[in-house]
């Protein structure tokens, strides 16, 4: 997705894993999806750099689909949505 449609993307659900270190979000992000329905969107707040590869590998590796990243002040917003 481009940046402005990520900045407007309505989510289903917000993990704030900004507090902890890798893999804590990744964990976090594993944890919660189970929540969400199929076709729900999800963004994971985190500090770490690593967690902007390893969400989309894992997006990839489980069959959901990685709609991208934006850079806030200082932690990323990651998104995606549940296959």
């Amino acid at each position: 997705m481009e940046t402005e449609e990520l900045k407007t993307l309505s989510v289903n659900k917000s993990v704030d894993a900004r507090g902890t270190a890798c893999p804590g979000p990744l964990l976090e992000a594993k944890k919660a999806i189970g929540g969400l329905g199929s076709g729900e969107t999800m963004e994971v707040l985190s500090a770490d750099e690593g967690t902007r590869v390893d969400i989309p590998k894992w997006c990839k590796k489980q069959g959901h689909e990685y709609l991208g990243t934006l850079e806030e002040n200082g932690y990323f917003r990651i998104f995606l949505k549940k296959v």
